[in-house]
């Protein structure tokens, strides 16, 4: 079988609409923070959000997932990638999450200790879809079957974080925030 890869660069093409939406909040932001923080404070800012948005953007084009007689490599973007050796691997799935932007499914791994890899340019959303997710996660099952003994694979028990969904977690964490922000100030009064 031959290798096969998963790019991010491939994957990730943002669009027109993308940049214009990303331009109108920069400028609100921009604009915002002229008026509140003074010239030094934007300039501050703008380079900070300048600084991440291109970090998110450089970390998504350089990501890559590749499949081959070794195992399964991951690379997110920064350093090196990491090779994991179909003997580690116990499971291959899909997760699939519902969001507000619409559903997402992401091919996964689970190793032998335990933890799950997802397996970045191996998947397919609304907003970025992909036509061909189902043939080349079967691609990649293939693979493992052909390469693993079958007493090795078994399907993990499921976990908390499988079921609750991202927003559901953002909620969560939204909250709590509040709160530790709120106790902050009421202490500090």
């Amino acid at each position: 079988m031959n290798e096969l890869i998963f790019r991010g660069k491939d994957r990730y093409r943002p669009s027109w609409s993308h940049v214009a939406i990303l331009a109108v909040l920069l400028a609100v932001e921009g604009a915002a923070a002229a008026v509140q923080l003074g010239p030094t404070g934007f300039y501050w800012l703008l380079g900070g959000t300048a600084v991440l948005v291109g970090l998110a953007l450089l970390i998504t084009l350089r990501s890559w997932t590749a499949v081959g007689a070794a195992g399964i490599s991951i690379c997110w973007g920064i350093g090196r990638a990491r090779t994991h050796p179909w003997q580690e691997i116990r499971w291959i799935d899909v997760r699939e999450t519902r969001g507000e932007y619409g559903t997402t499914r992401m091919a996964r791994i689970t190793l032998a200790n335990g933890r799950r890899r997802s397996l970045p340019g191996l998947q397919h959303s609304d907003t970025y879809p992909g036509p061909d997710f189902d043939v080349d996660f079967q691609r990649v099952v293939n693979w493992w079957e052909l390469t693993t003994d079958q007493a090795l694979r078994f399907r993990p028990p499921r976990r908390l974080r499988d079921r609750l969904s991202p927003t559901a977690l953002g909620v969560v964490l939204g909250i709590l925030l509040s709160v530790v922000i709120v106790a902050v100030v009421a202490v500090r009064s």
